[in-house]
């Protein structure tokens, strides 16, 4: 995972998550994911959901900032 500053979300930042049936799930932004970095395939982040507190790496485009 690597956190460089620049992309478009920061640690900790309030984000929801697009799920497969249209519906967002609210999360939090950890930071980025490697993997597609070395395997190739579609970005991804790392996020850890608010309701079960438990992680995941998605694809970037299926994330968006949630309003405050």
């Amino acid at each position: 995972m690597t956190d460089i500053g620049d992309g478009p979300f920061h640690k900790g930042q309030p984000i929801w998550v697009m799920q497969g049936d249209g519906s967002q799930r609210p999360a939090e932004y950890v930071g980025e994911g490697e993997i597609s970095a070395w395997f190739g395939g579609a970005p991804r982040v790392i996020v850890v959901y608010s309701d079960t507190h438990s992680g995941e790496a998605v694809e970037t485009d299926r994330v968006i900032p949630r309003g405050v």
